[in-house]
């Protein structure tokens, strides 16, 4: 991990004593690396920010609990965005299945559908993640977008290192199959090069 998490410790114990510019500081370091994890689940700028902004307030929140892993607070945002972003999904499949069964005009449909072409790539990159369980989600996480090695990342989710490398060729695999169906599926009306 890097020299940003140095400070981490310092900046919470004063967090948690009430210093509100101490946690504006732990924010505004690791703002950014938790937007691009959201984004990676989310496929979604805007959810990707309503994510982020959770995590942070979800980390306010149970600040009494949260505990630092190697004095940096940015594994437990990473865990809870991704959390986060699972129930978020959930609740969008919930309000997509409802939006579905409403009646709806031609015209809606094809603005819609226009919509969705354009965040294809981002969406096929979500289903894929989308297809490991949290277990190895968290791990996948870790490892390929934030540069733990898989030994931090076996530190941080309470595995075994040998038991986080199988963990994570699996999840490899499963996401290599998921993206090759995505990617084999016939193209969408309007959608050829």
């Amino acid at each position: 991990m890097g020299n940003n998490e140095a400070g981490d410790f310092r900046l919470w114990q004063e967090s948690l004593r009430g210093d509100g510019a101490s946690f504006g500081l732990l924010f505004d370091r690791h703002r950014d690396r938790i937007f691009r994890h959201a984004y990676r689940l989310a496929a979604d700028r805007t959810e990707a920010e309503d994510i982020m902004s959770t995590a942070f307030l979800e980390l306010w929140r149970c600040r009494a609990k949260v505990r630092l892993v190697e004095g940096s607070v940015l594994p437990w945002l990473l865990v809870t965005t991704t959390n986060i972003a699972r129930n978020s999904k959930r609740a969008m499949f919930r309000y997509r299945k409802l939006l579905d069964s409403l009646p709806r005009s031609e015209a809606a449909s094809t603005a819609s559908d226009e919509f969705v072409l354009q965040k294809e790539m981002d969406q096929d990159a979500a289903r894929a993640l989308g297809t490991l369980n949290n277990l190895d989600l968290h791990l996948v996480s870790l490892v390929i977008f934030e540069d733990y090695t898989i030994a931090e990342a076996a530190k941080v989710l309470d595995l075994t290192p040998a038991a986080a490398k199988t963990r994570m060729h699996r999840a490899r695999q499963r996401m290599k199959a998921a993206w090759g169906t995505f990617q084999s599926a016939p193209a969408l009306e309007g959608d050829r090069s």
